[in-house]
């Protein structure tokens, strides 16, 4: 998942009791409960063991409970300093420990890891609603909101009142006693079921399927290197002489685009839309309904009219109506190429003697065959010039002309696993900006998709600054043999974009912590996707794109083939993510919020768009963890509102002149920096001048 970077709102709980307390580590023991004296002070992952969490975080809870509590017993007059300032410096162990359990919870974790996940849920949520639903707490907020014009606050402090007064309205705080009891349950539930759906769908993708082959003929039309990957696979799972392809994307997405074995592709493509639809201790279908029914009862709780309408007031689109049409405006031109593209590809099938009619999963192999005809391109001639390490010298590239920082690879750091690798981020100056750890190949315990995310955020405490250790996490082609991971195009492009999430962290500068780097959903995504751009520019490739054998750039032929496709299969592209968006919506603004039939309710979704059956959603509801574990529920459209803004950003670089303008990458960084201070189109046009135009985008995807 591309995933986006976020404050995380951490708040407490009065008193716990704990079943795992027999198991709780002694102060000297327990690394949370100890400065860490590592390099730049990163955690001590050798000493981190999976029964210090439960204790670090009741101890955690209990800390920050009594800040609150301290504020509250306060018997001075509300201020900003003993009111705001207070609440937002409390919770400093909880969330140290939360820094740590969170990220390593998607990157390694096992069972005993997801039964802690599944013990803590509970206490962390319960601690949130006794804070927000604390109406002594919020009374003093309220105090200093109501006073906010007349204190002479500047900016920065006028935004952190606002912002915390919203936290703690949209959280409940004005519910009756008895509303805020029906409020807390609902979100201890809705953790539960979260946490659920996620547990499932790790399991469905990384244990219950793996398509083995073990006739040689079956992998023809496979490149060599897929065919080497398939057989290192198969190894590692005890089964050598074999080949295994898993549904993990750099596994499974070769496998569709160029075997020519119908039947195996439709096998292999069929367990991955099947994930948590099969009827099994892993399904799903029952944890979705629940799920949309709470998410509809707490908007209605709390004055809204459903899920999306709560969820999007606070975003820069502000209504599901405007997403709605959105969306719309670019499915239409989508839904028309997707349906030329079918007759196409239709006509290659025909031709070749196939007595079948397109399906979903002859898509990919179909699609790689028309590109070769449109434009004699083939994926496979590519790769070879986008080796793992190629891309990441690609972006330090990009990154050092626009900032002139330096990664600085750190052999010393601990780390979480073996496959993990730690950088010094340098400024270019050669100052400590902070640590970026990369992960890059899919394992089991790892979940499916990307992300940025980071064990501990930037900040400040007693006036210095606390630099940021982020990490980027993906599930890229693994190395086979004496190939090295050599990626797709699009692989390229998610490094890329993850990179840009940890710039992000990486730039946030704050002097609060609920508002430093903190942005509106369909904002966050900027930060990520405008670096895609320089990834698919050719001034770029060219210094980046070098073959993992000669070391020799990218052919001019080959550079302008690849570029010359950049719009073909953007009706697929831009549809079955659209569709996917669509679908989020449709859950979240239910006229019934009661589903009885949750692939009833996906395929009339899918029917009043007109959507054609030759592909599906990006994520069919089962698996759709973006939206049902993941933080986008009514927010899945938010990657495609956000590359409005960052085609329109890259459109200001390349009218210049200079991809690398000094001037736009000073500003776009101040746009980093300071973005949590203002709503997000302030500080949009703050950095452009102007209102974003779609013009850019649609013509990048070639829907003009």
């Amino acid at each position: 998942m591309r995933k986006l970077l976020f404050i995380i709102f951490v708040m407490g709980l009065a008193t716990i009791s704990c079943q795992t307390q027999k198991k709780e580590s002694t102060s000297m023991e327990n690394p949370f409960f100890k400065e860490w004296n590592t390099p730049f002070g990163v955690p001590p992952f050798d000493e981190i063991k999976v029964e210090h969490y439960v204790p670090a975080t009741v101890e955690g809870i209990k800390q920050q409970q009594a800040e609150i509590d301290a504020i509250v017993a306060n018997s001075a007059a509300p201020t900003f300093e003993n009111t705001i300032l207070e609440l937002d410096k409390s919770g400093e162990l909880l969330t140290k420990v939360s820094g740590v359990f969170g990220p390593l919870s998607s990157a390694v974790t096992n069972d005993e890891m997801q039964a802690v996940a599944r013990e803590l849920s509970p206490l962390k949520t319960t601690h949130r609603n006794n804070i927000s639903m604390n109406p002594e707490l919020f009374k003093r907020i309220k105090t200093v909101y109501d006073k906010r014009n007349e204190l002479g606050f500047d900016r920065e402090q006028m935004r952190v009142v606002e912002k915390y007064y919203q936290d703690f309205e949209r959280n409940g705080a004005n519910l009756s006693a008895a509303d805020k009891e029906i409020l807390k349950g609902i979100n201890i539930e809705l953790s539960k079921l979260s946490l659920q759906f996620g547990d499932n769908l790790l399991a469905e993708t990384n244990k219950n399927f793996k398509l083995v082959i073990d006739n040689k003929a079956d992998l023809s039309g496979l490149p060599e290197d897929v065919i080497m990957g398939a057989a290192e696979a198969a190894k590692s799972a005890g089964e050598e002489g074999k080949w295994i392809f898993t549904l993990a994307k750099p596994s499974m997405l070769p496998f569709l685009s160029f075997s020519e074995k119908r039947e195996l592709r439709e096998k292999l493509y069929s367990g991955y839309f099947m994930r948590g639809d099969n009827d099994n201790d892993n399904d799903n279908k029952e944890i979705i309904k629940p799920i949309v029914k709470l998410r509809d009862q707490r908007a209605k709780l709390l004055g809204y009219e459903n899920h999306a309408s709560y969820v999007i007031d606070i975003n820069m689109a502000k209504t599901p109506k405007a997403v709605y049409d959105f969306l719309t405006e670019l499915w239409e031109p989508s839904l028309e190429m997707a349906k030329q593209d079918v007759k196409e590809m239709q006509a290659i099938i025909n031709k070749e003697g196939g007595k079948f009619e397109l399906a979903s999963w002859d898509w990919w192999y179909y699609s790689e065959k028309l590109r070769k005809q449109k434009f004699d391109f083939d994926e496979a001639e590519v790769k070879p010039y986008f080796s793992l390490e190629a891309a990441k010298n690609g972006i330090f590239y990009v990154v050092k002309n626009l900032y002139g920082l330096k990664f600085i690879k750190r052999d010393d750091l601990p780390t979480y696993h073996s496959e993990a690798e730690a950088y010094e981020v340098q400024e270019a100056d050669g100052s400590y900006l902070g640590v970026l750890y990369m992960d890059f190949h899919p394992r089991d315990g790892k979940r499916v998709g990307a992300w940025s995310t980071g064990f501990r955020s930037a900040s400040y405490k007693d006036g210095k600054r606390i630099a940021r250790i982020g990490t980027i996490v993906m599930n890229f082609t693994r190395p086979a043999g004496d190939t090295p991971a050599l990626l797709s195009f699009d692989e390229v492009s998610t490094f890329f974009h993850e990179f840009g999430h940890a710039l992000h962290g990486l730039f946030a500068d704050g002097p609060y912590n609920r508002t430093a780097g903190s942005v509106a959903r369909d904002f966050v995504e900027l930060p990520s996707q405008i670096m895609e751009n320089w990834a698919a520019d050719p001034e770029v490739i060219k210094v980046y794109a070098k073959h993992y054998k000669t070391g020799e750039p990218i052919p001019d032929d080959l550079m302008d083939k690849l570029m010359k496709s950049g719009t073909f299969n953007q009706g697929f592209i831009t549809g079955e993510y659209v569709a996917a968006s669509l679908l989020d919506l449709d859950y979240h603004t239910p006229e019934n919020p009661e589903i009885t039939d949750v692939r009833e309710f996906e395929n009339t979704a899918m029917a009043n768009i007109g959507a054609i059956p030759e592909f599906l959603p990006r994520y069919r509801s089962t698996y759709f963890s973006h939206i049902f574990s993941g933080g986008y529920s009514a927010g899945y459209y938010v990657y495609i509102w956000a590359a409005v803004l960052d085609s329109d950003a890259f459109d200001a670089f390349k009218q210049s002149g200079d991809i690398f303008n000094p001037e736009y990458a000073a500003k776009f960084r101040t746009l980093l920096e300071k973005c949590g201070s203002d709503e997000g189109m302030n500080i949009y046009k703050n950095f452009r001048g102007q209102d974003p135009a779609k013009e850019p985008l649609l013509k990048k995807r070639g829907l003009l």
